[in-house]
């Protein structure tokens, strides 16, 4: 499986396998599923996908409050 990040641009959904591709001006988050081996998460340190989405859910509000 791969990343399916699913952001609302302009009215239209766009699809992304990179996180590196999602642009920085976008209207909404509508789908966020990063695809993470288990062996790979980190149970007890930091989840670097909850940190990007963190960035993604930031930059949304800060989207919304320029217009």
């Amino acid at each position: 499986m791969a990343h399916e990040f699913v952001l609302l641009i302009n009215g239209e959904l766009k699809t992304f396998t990179k996180y590196e591709d999602i642009p920085e001006d976008f209207d909404n988050v509508i789908k966020f599923l990063p695809d993470v081996p288990h062996e790979e998460v980190d149970h007890d340190g930091p989840n670097i996908w909850n940190e990007r989405l963190q960035e993604l859910m930031q930059k949304e509000r800060d989207n919304a409050s320029s217009m």
